[in-house]
């Protein structure tokens, strides 16, 4: 499955610098099931999703930000819910990410799983420059792209086989002949399958135009931002003659847009807080070199000067995270306390009718107990951590980060009896919470209940994909001096239910169960899951260097991340 993903993510990410939109008015298109169905389904596309999801968790381009997993889906959810009928008929759950890389882009995975590149995040200006960049991916998975590609290709690959059988009839002329017909079989195919992205592009562009506007978006932004991409592309993207582009040109693309909005009416909206204070932490977490860091701060001081009190309090906002990651924490603190005055300043006297300012309250009670959890030495700022932390938890129950907060302030705080059981909550009520897990084995470790620590590990990398990783933690925890009838009777549940998943993965039922298998054949197996023993990675291939490797020939060969 991995293999057939790393071959569609070609067609897959947005380059939207070279999409055209459809016509000014449109009709609502069709969820599209069909044949394609046949081919890949919805519970299987989701699926891959996940499988593809787990390499992307461990790699290190995947900003696993708390505030920023909290706003992007949040926002991504909303637009989701403007579009009747977008989850599809396997109600997809989708989930919206960040990912650290240079290039202005956006893609869509199998299942509802969406990224965008954190130079696309900051490039954005406004909330709908950032809708219309979601709202087109949302379009891929609305009319199910991938799998219709899947179907495509399956009938592409008759073509080359048309050609080598012609190519073998015509060898009897002369090689040149044989090798010319082989050629433009292989071109046919190549064709059809460039036609088939445009096509999807213009599609996905319909869906987003659409989402955009059903959301409240002003819909303008589009365009804005499509200059900005073709100004990041002009070295390249208009050179390129037209048929050997997956994406029609960017210049064609807003002059199609110019005249759909014409025929719109204009919507004028308000940006969150939220909006730039995520792009804040994005902007010191895009390159966290000193070189990096002291870029950030020159922007933020320049940020800081300007007449918005938006901007003034991103960038204020900014100097708290960032010197947070420095280290020195009383600055954190009192940059923190500026942004939240200029957000709770009131408007300038002889200002009537100003929209109610957004408070962002939810960051900035995470980020202030980021602050006071970076002091591990200081008893009393912990226990001001775990009152803030719970205060916030009970107002946001459905923020995860704030619950996580909660959790690893009463871990640092010592309060382990009380930590255990609110995480043992935690993981009954969210049984896929890979964090909850983690912080709960960590609980157990300090109160040296070996067999449970080992037990939580073994969940942690079962959700991560690491599952012999977690075999080998089940194993750990049923010789454990301390292990239970009742942990063992667990862990006895747990080997049975993922040696068998792990044999249909491997799609091997003959084999003998896992557990018996040969010591060398369970070394080949773990050489590419998390090492259980120090917490790092075995050798393995980065999927975001896979995926810049198949969409840009230019691209460095992958890499090794270890």
């Amino acid at each position: 499955m991995r293999a057939i993903a790393a071959a569609l993510l070609v067609a897959m990410p947005m380059a939207m610098a070279q999409n055209v939109l459809a016509p000014a008015k449109i009709p609502n298109l069709p969820a599209l099931g069909g044949t394609e169905s046949q081919d890949l389904s919805p519970l299987m596309e989701r699926k891959l999703g996940e499988e593809i999801m787990r390499d992307i968790r461990r790699d290190r381009d995947y900003l696993d930000d708390g505030p920023i997993l909290e706003y992007m889906n949040t926002f991504g959810n909303a637009l989701v819910d403007a579009r009747p009928g977008a989850r599809g008929e396997a109600k997809y759950d989708y989930f919206f990410f960040v990912v650290r890389d240079p290039q202005l882009n956006a893609f869509a995975l199998p299942g509802g799983f969406i990224a965008v590149h954190s130079a696309l995040l900051l490039a954005a200006e406004n909330e709908s420059q950032l809708a219309s960049v979601l709202g087109h991916e949302i379009g891929h998975v609305v009319q199910r792209h991938i799998a219709r590609s899947i179907g495509q290709q399956k009938q592409d690959a008759l073509i080359p086989l048309a050609a080598m059988i012609l190519a073998a009839l015509a060898s009897r002329a002369g090689g040149d002949a044989a090798m010319g017909v082989f050629l433009g079989g292989q071109g046919v195919a190549i064709q059809r399958q460039l036609n088939f992205g445009r096509d999807a592009e213009r599609e996905a562009d319909r869906i987003g135009f659409q989402i955009m506007g059903e959301a409240g978006f002003d819909t303008t932004g589009m365009v804005a931002f499509f200059q900005q991409m073709q100004n990041s592309t002009r070295n390249y993207s208009d050179l390129v003659p037209a048929w050997l582009l997956t994406h029609p040109l960017t210049t064609e693309r807003i002059a199609d847009i110019q005249a759909r909005i014409r025929e719109q009416p204009y919507k004028q909206r308000q940006d969150s807080l939220d909006f730039f204070l995520v792009r804040s932490r994005a902007r010191v977490l895009q390159d966290q070199t000193t070189t990096g860091y002291n870029e950030a701060a020159m922007f933020f001081q320049t940020q800081i000067k300007q007449d918005s009190w938006q901007q003034k309090a991103a960038g204020q906002y900014g100097m708290a995270f960032l010197t947070m990651k420095q280290g020195d924490t009383a600055a954190a603190q009192k940059w923190l306390e500026q942004a939240r005055e200029t957000v709770n300043r009131p408007p300038p006297t002889g200002v009537f009718g100003a929209s109610p300012r957004s408070k962002a309250e939810s960051i900035f009670a995470a980020t202030s107990i980021e602050i006071k959890l970076a002091q591990p030495d200081n008893k009393e700022v912990l226990a001001k951590a775990v009152e803030e932390a719970d205060a916030a938890h009970l107002k946001f129950p459905l923020s995860r980060g704030l619950a996580h907060q909660y959790g690893e302030a009463l871990l640092a705080a010592g309060k382990l009896e009380e930590a255990g059981a609110y995480l043992r909550d935690q993981v009954q009520l969210y049984r896929e919470d890979i964090e909850a897990y983690d912080l709960l084995a960590q609980v157990y470790s300090k109160q040296g209940k070996l067999a449970l620590q080992h037990i939580a590990l073994a969940e942690s990398y079962n959700l991560q994909g690491g599952v012999m990783a977690a075999l080998d933690q089940l194993g750990y925890a049923r010789k454990a001096p301390d292990a239970s009838f009742y942990d063992q009777s667990l862990i006895d549940a747990r080997e049975r239910e993922w040696q068998a998943r792990r044999r249909e993965e491997l799609g091997d039922k003959g084999k003998k169960d896992l557990a018996n298998a040969s010591p060398a054949f369970k070394l080949e197996m773990k050489s590419s899951e998390k090492d259980t023993k120090d917490n790092g990675f075995n050798t393995y291939t980065s999927p975001f260097d896979r995926i810049r490797q198949a969409t840009d020939p230019m691209a460095p060969s992958p890499t090794t991340v270890r």
